[in-house]
């Protein structure tokens, strides 16, 4: 076999691989006499077959299975004795002429096929013992406890009917029919809607205008709904709704108190307050989390500059651009809208897909110099959270990860990503400064304010930021794709 470099440009690299024809004769010869004692034909004692029947038989046939065989392993094998990763499958060709695909099958001419690939860039890992992050950390207050106890309480709060006008904190149990320009609209319509007002769970001025009603009145109210209203058809519009008032309830007391844990489901006040600072404790945590992260990342980014594999950046680009469409859609809304042009959203985001396929190759290399893995007990872990998350399809689910290529490293990548984490916050410098919960979320837009031309982009680049570069990867020694939040996950 000869293999034969014709291209070696940047990263690119294209071979072309040779294999003479008596090497294919020969191995087809080999691969003839190890299936003459098992072959069965007509007229022949079994193993008495002639060599040269059983060639005109069976060795086109066998010759097309070796055929597939070594383009199948053949690059891999030569890729490894080169010392070199490819960031993609490599790109096989071989000749479409059907004459000259004859005489390869018939071992009268030498088999060729190329190889082009991208290669992952050698990366040498620096000293990280420079990095300095700050880590945020919120003091935790039983008054803060208590309001959130409280808020969680207003879901179990009971309600009895009372006699008289509605105010606010009463709940209302409704009709109602909304229109526009006097024509019912699809999904303005309902019965027996319960609402608490001053809740604001309806659009502006409609709870406000049920205030002073009282069982079995009807009133007609008037409300425009926001200009930036979901729905493309009703944003801005005028709207009525004929309202009929079925019951109006006033709110009982909300104590904290073992009835009330009870009714939440657990067995005393005391835990149920404990169980409210653990969440609360794991919500900043995660924040404190992304922000620690986030440093990193941007200081990663400041210490790796190298070429990047395209075929790398154009799929990570394809992901993220798919998400922004989506996002400005479902938004109804353009670029024009978002204060940027198509051609500039662009060329942001082939900046973030260059990033965050930079930064994926630096954590796979840090990862996999420092003994990164990942256990098959995390692994289930990560598909159990799958199955949670979409009750009644768990056996789609684990078909899905179990048939498809490169779906159990969508769930590796992580984790995977994580670990590498805790590892760099080993070696880096970590200084925690305690800070009030407003300090902790005040600068989450300001993170991104190289790159918020558009709403949708700040939280493309914010959540990147905050998950990690994992969807970038390299799969062959570490995670891959991922879906896509600096990932858009």
């Amino acid at each position: 076999m000869q293999v034969i470099e014709t291209l070696a440009e940047g990263l690119k690299r294209e071979l072309k691989v040779v294999i003479p024809a008596k090497d294919m004769e020969a191995r087809m010869n080999e691969r003839l006499a190890e299936t003459k004692d098992k072959v069965r034909i007509n007229g022949f004692r079994p193993g008495k077959v002639p060599f040269a029947h059983l060639k005109k038989m069976y060795g086109k046939s066998i010759m097309a299975e070796l055929v597939n065989e070594l383009v199948r392993e053949k690059p891999t094998e030569i890729l490894s004795e080169r010392g070199e990763k490819s960031a993609t499958q490599p790109e096989i060709a071989m000749t479409e002429d059907e004459a000259e695909a004859d005489k390869i099958l018939n071992a009268e001419a030498d088999f060729e096929f190329t190889v082009a690939y991208e290669i992952i860039p050698a990366i040498e890992l620096k000293d990280v013992s420079g990095i300095k992050v700050t880590r945020e950390v919120v003091d935790i207050d039983e008054a803060e406890v208590t309001e959130q106890i409280l808020k969680i309480a207003e879901n179990a709060r009971t309600y009895e009917t009372k006699k008289g006008k509605a105010a606010n904190g009463d709940r209302v149990t409704i009709d109602y029919l909304g229109k526009v320009d006097g024509e019912a609209f699809d999904g303005g319509k309902d019965e027996d809607a319960e609402l608490v007002l001053g809740s604001n769970r309806f659009i502006p001025g409609f709870e406000e205008q049920l205030v002073g009603l009282k069982a079995g009145d009807e009133k007609v109210i008037n409300v425009t709904f926001p200009a930036e209203y979901p729905a493309a058809n009703l944003a801005g519009k005028e709207a009525t709704f004929d309202i009929t008032v079925k019951d109006v309830a006033a709110a009982a007391d909300v104590e904290i108190n073992d009835d009330l844990a009870t009714k939440l489901g657990l067995e005393s006040a005391d835990k149920l307050k404990e169980v409210v600072r653990g969440q609360i404790e794991s919500q900043y945590g995660s924040m404190t989390r992304q922000k620690v992260k986030r440093q990193i990342l941007d200081q990663l980014d400041e210490l790796y500059q190298f070429d990047t594999p395209q075929r790398l950046v154009d799929a990570e680009f394809d992901n993220i651009w798919r998400q922004i469409n989506t996002d400005l859609e479902q938004a109804g809304k353009t670029f024009a809208d978002e204060d940027t042009t198509e051609e500039e959203a662009r060329g942001e985001y082939r900046k973030l897909a260059e990033r965050r396929v930079r930064l994926g190759l630096v954590l796979s290399e840090i990862g996999e110099k420092a003994g990164v893995t990942v256990t098959d007990e995390e692994m289930q872990r990560s598909l159990f959270e799958q199955l949670r998350q979409f009750p009644g399809q768990e056996k789609q689910i684990i078909d899905y990860f179990q048939k498809t290529p490169g779906a159990a490293a969508s769930l590796r990548a992580p984790i995977f990503e994580e670990k590498v984490v805790d590892h760099l916050l080993s070696e880096v410098k970590v200084t925690d400064k305690t800070v009030s919960k407003e300090e902790l979320m005040a600068d989450e837009e300001e993170v991104t304010s190289d790159t918020k031309k558009a709403a949708s982009k700040k939280k493309a680049v914010k959540a990147d930021a905050a998950e990690g570069e994992e969807a970038a990867a390299p799969k062959k020694k570490a995670p891959a794709k991922k879906k896509a939040d600096d990932s858009a996950e």
